[in-house]
């Protein structure tokens, strides 16, 4: 198109990060120019190059982004079409790269494309990948041309595990001696009631087709007294079994793990031919081609093989193996790079210290170990890339990162697993799983053309043939294991009359019901979407922002509660990823931990998301200082990473601006930013509905109820063990980020304990019944305080009567329920008056959606500015933490001007304790850091210019004078007098923090009209 004149706008996108800014740098340099000019890149809160650029590299989010703003655009012209034909599109060819990652995007984009490509003639859409499943995508797009361009690679010779132990064998040191067998894995003789199970699954697969427990025998213990356990009768084994029954899958399966297809059963039959007399012909040349293969091989390396599998479970990471086969690379070759592959970072970890320890490989002048692992520094990351000294040879235990996105070019040898960390998620218990797992085969070719980039190669896997050929194709495509809130918000912005479980059945490969199930009840609770799945107002605002919509969320209340800037570290943090090192030596991984517990101190010592606030302002601290390489070396902190974060928080607080959310002028947007109370409501409105309650602590590892009533560990690294352990019979309450499922079970790893006031302006939910024991007690003896008018209709008539006379006297004791679990007491007037501000606080933030650029009206701007009243004082009362707590919610209202007009009167505070300031437990810290919070300097972020923080004690709000700060709200007419002992209510104590969490028959579980919510967890 260059050649005819004719103007060309390429969009090439990438499925990290890494790879579109490489990738776009190498362009822009062999182009002899500057990345930004012709050749620029674009992702998530960052940019190089734009609308003269003619070729620009992206994350698939990004294009996603601009196709859905492109809708939006039509839209306003013609809402009912999606895309209107012929209008205005620059973009003349999309490459999508790497197709065959699959990442949740890349799904989603294809089907909007496909929609695209009838109204845009001029639009050209390329898919490519080495290892692209090419037909399949060439149908969904209706017999699209496959084109197969050859690529050179060297040539690689591939070594699997039989080949591997026969090599190691020739050898002196033996790695099956039986010393050196001491690290593997035995196998226990079976229990007699596994037998008894065995011999049931066995007669249910073969009489009834039942193959589900048998499956479920063999997959939770791969042991080859499982898969070679033979019936006590009939002495048929599991692979006889589903040989006869044709399941072709599963004999490949079983023979990956090494069952005996030469095992007869009491007739004298063996597999093969049981697969022959029922007619199952292609397991019977699979079983057939096994046994050729296993013939072909000599005795001797067959019996390694066999005694190997006996020996060692597959599933797990045999360093000692890979030590012996890296000194047998070692001693039979002179040079050239290692590449091993590895699951996570504790196998790095692992095989790192076996080979430190090994005589062989300790000394540094013949050896460099490198890690490879996206949590490791930048600076570490880029040894990969250098030259060796002369005479050492360079090993790298890397990750999957090191298969598409990292090209070493002096890599000759590889060491491939087989094995990979990959996160997905179950849509039906609502929980993450970071599990290690086979590769796929398109996984195991890309690893073996990291041997082959720059020289021939060799590449070592550390599996069979056998389980080689058992390998799944392709990995399981994002779409169908993550959570997908961000895909449905998404659909609603394309396509506001579309049904989301509608547009999503028309990818490649759809999302199962309840994920998405799942997703629309998130997008409810934040209120992104009605009950009637139709996008809200501030669905569609927070959809536009390039964060997740939790965090969107957050973003706009903490632009309320004048709380801006730790927002913006939280948002840019979850998105990006954590700043702290892994340390490589074990005393240094207990200083790391040390100087995050001394980090935590500063925001109480309880929340695992705010040290990563203290964090960064200890860094912008530093580094105004000239000590950024002081602090980051001493807390274990990345500089390029908190540069990042800087760069990203930019870039954020822009997209703010440029929405009229947030003036030009932000120095007013963050004056509450170091007040506990309101700082930790905000982690609240981005983390919700992730909430929990701290069970008490008895014996063992301290565990977390979530809504659903599943109790889940927390993570022995997170900030809260310490208190968690303290035997107390408080409830506390936290929020967390989500339940992960690892090898180890499931836990909790980041969370924070707030009380219980930001949880009742945020919840979705919140009923009321009468107390415990009370006379009047009964399932239907409820009222709730929600927001959806059908859903009040339905309670009516007696039930209507029982809530009013529930709320008759201010003085009542009622019982407050949220979000159907957790539970609490005070008084009528202090839930109605909460009740209240919940509607006012949702009517603040939808008139700000409406009118960003307007003040707030009068009495919403006194409501928000008691709202910060009460966060600020009571924000944290529920905690279990040494601070004096202000008791009367009602005292707070009225001190706060809710119900009269004289809230801009300027009055000084006669607050006398019980609020805390973030920094005033610095005590515990070393001079450093204690001078580092001393110090009164602030930080514009938007200029990176020195401020002064705001230092009253009294919070300040914007009340939504976001255009100025001529209209500010001052402090109340009424002082803030804290009220103690008789003062309050003995009954009150539920609103002080200490929630129940009950289920009596008051409870509305069982008879309540909202929807039945989730586990809470993501």
């Amino acid at each position: 198109m260059w050649r005819k004149g004719e103007a060309c706008k390429i969009v090439c996108t990438q499925p990290r990060r890494i790879s579109a800014t490489s990738v776009a740098e190498r362009i822009s340099s062999e182009r002899g120019e500057k990345v930004g000019e012709t050749v620029g890149y674009k992702i998530r809160l960052e940019t190089k190059g734009g609308k003269h650029s003619s070729i620009m590299f992206c994350t698939n989010g990004v294009l996603l982004k601009v196709l859905v703003g492109k809708r939006a655009v039509s839209s306003k012209t013609q809402p009912s079409n999606r895309f209107l034909k012929g209008d205005n599109f620059e973009v003349t060819h999309i490459i999508v790269d790497e197709i065959h990652e699959r990442d949740r995007f890349s799904d989603f984009i294809l089907a909007i494309l496909r929609d695209m490509l009838p109204l845009y003639p001029h639009l050209h859409l390329i898919l490519m990948s080495a290892t692209l499943d090419a037909e399949r995508f060439s149908q969904y797009f209706g017999g699209c041309p496959v084109i197969r361009v050859p690529g050179f690679t060297y040539p690689v010779k591939i070594f699997y595990l039989e080949d591997v132990l026969s090599i190691l064998k020739s050898s002196d040191d033996n790695h099956l001696d039986s010393a050196l067998l001491a690290d593997t894995v035995e196998d226990d003789e079976l229990t007699e009631d596994c037998r008894v199970s065995m011999d049931e699954a066995i007669d249910l697969a073969w009489s009834s087709d039942e193959f589900e427990p048998l499956l479920e025998l063999i997959s939770s213990n791969t042991t080859p007294r499982i898969f070679n356990y033979q019936h006590s009768l009939t002495g048929a084994s599991p692979l006889m079994v589903f040989a006869g029954k044709g399941r072709v899958g599963v004999v490949c399966m079983l023979l990956s793990f090494g069952a005996d297809c030469h095992l007869r059963a009491k007739d004298g039959t063996n597999a093969l031919e049981w697969a022959q007399r029922e007619n199952q012909g292609e397991v019977a040349d699979t079983i057939k081609q096994h046994m050729e293969n296993a013939l072909s091989k000599s005795e001797e390396e067959q019996q390694l093989l066999d005694k190997y599998l006996a020996t060692v479970n597959p599933e797990h990471i045999d360093t000692v193996l890979i030590e012996k086969l890296l000194k047998k690379i070692c001693n039979d070759s002179k040079e050239g790079a290692i590449l091993v592959f590895l699951p996570g970072w504790d196998d790095i970890n692992k095989a790192r210290e076996r080979l430190l320890a090994s005589s062989f490989f300790k000394d540094s002048s013949k050896f460099v170990i490198i890690s490879l692992h996206s949590m490791v520094p930048s600076v570490e990351q880029k040894k990969v890339f250098r030259a060796p000294p002369p005479g050492s040879r360079k090993i790298i235990l890397s990750t999957n990162i090191a298969e598409t996105a990292v090209t070493i070019e002096d890599v000759v040898y590889v060491i491939d697993s087989g094995r990979m960390k990959e996160k997905s998620y179950d849509p039906y218990n609502n929980v993450s799983t970071l599990q290690s797992s086979w590769i796929s085969k398109a996984s195991a070719k890309q690893r073996e053309g990291r041997a082959g980039r720059c020289q021939p190669g060799i590449c070592y896997h550390l599996y069979s043939k056998t389980r080689s050929m058992s390998l799944p194709n392709f990995q399981v495509p994002e779409i169908k294991r993550m959570p997908i809130e961000e895909l449905c918000l998404q659909v609603k912005l394309l396509d506001p009359n579309c049904k989301i479980v509608d547009f999503l059945q028309k990818t490649l490969d759809p999302p199962v019901s309840e994920s998405i199930r799942n997703a629309i009840i998130v997008l409810q609770d934040i209120g992104a979407l009605s009950q009637n799945e139709d996008l809200t107002e501030l669905g569609e605002k927070l959809g536009l922002l390039p964060v997740h919509p939790s965090t969107s969320k957050m973003l706009f209340f903490s632009i309320l509660m004048n709380c801006l800037d730790p927002a913006l570290t939280l948002a840019c943090a979850s998105d990006y990823r954590d700043p702290f090192i892994l340390p490589m030596v074990p005393d240094e991984r207990k200083k790391a931990a040390a100087a995050k517990s001394e980090l935590a101190s500063l925001y109480g010592g309880y929340s695992d998301q705010l040290i990563v606030i203290a964090a960064f302002e200890c860094w912008q601290r530093a580094k105004y200082r000239g000590q950024e390489a002081r602090f980051c070396s001493q807390y274990f902190v990345s500089s390029n990473t908190m540069n990042m974060l800087s760069c990203l928080r930019m870039q954020l607080q822009n997209e703010l601006i440029r929405s009229g959310l947030i003036p030009e002028d932000v120095s007013s947007c963050s004056l509450n930013a170091r007040d506990p109370g309101i700082l930790h409501s905000v982690l609240v409105a981005g983390l919700y509905p992730m909430v929990g309650r701290l069970l008490p602590y008895k014996s063992g590892k301290p565990f977390v109820e979530t809504a659903s009533g599943a109790k889940v560990r927390l993570h022995h690294q997170s900030s809260i063990m310490k208190l968690a352990k303290t035997k107390s019979k408080t409830h506390q309450l936290v929020v967390y980020d989500e339940i992960t499922r690892g090898d180890g079970g499931m836990h909790i790893r980041n969370c924070t304990i707030v009380g219980p006031y930001p949880l009742l302006l945020i919840a979705t939910e919140m009923v009321v019944a009468p107390p415990k024991g009370h006379e009047e007690d009964s399932d239907e003896d409820v009222s709730a305080f929600g927001s959806d008018e059908d859903e009040m209709e339905m309670h009516i008539g007696s039930s209507e009567q029982r809530g009013e006379r529930i709320m008759s006297s201010p003085d009542n004791t009622v019982s407050v329920v949220v979000d159907r679990w957790l539970e609490f007491e005070s008084t009528a007037l202090d839930v109605a008056q909460i009740y209240c501000l919940r509607e006012r606080l949702s009517a603040a933030i939808l008139f700000k959606v409406k009118h960003p650029c307007e003040v707030l009206p009068p009495a919403l701007g006194a409501s928000i500015y008691a709202i910060a009243c009460i966060l600020s004082y009571d924000g944290l009362s529920g905690i279990s933490l040494p601070l004096e707590s202000v008791d009367s919610l009602t005292s707070m209202v009225n001190a706060a001007g809710i119900n009269n007009s004289a809230a801009g009167e300027d009055s000084k505070s006669a607050l006398s304790g019980g609020r805390r300031v973030v920094g005033q437990n610095i005590s515990n810290s070393n001079n450093y850091l204690r001078q580092l919070m001393n110090d009164d300097i602030g930080y514009d972020v938007r200029h990176n210019s020195p401020s002064r923080y705001h230092k009253s004690r009294k919070p300040v709000s914007n009340g939504g004078h976001l255009s100025g700060s001529s209209a500010q709200i001052r402090s109340p007419s009424l002082p803030f007098v804290p009220i103690h002992g008789s003062q309050r209510p003995p009954q009150v104590q539920g609103l002080s923090g200490h929630g129940s969490g009950r289920q009596g028959s008051s409870g509305p579980r069982s008879g309540s009209y909202k929807r039945h919510r989730g586990s809470g967890t993501r």
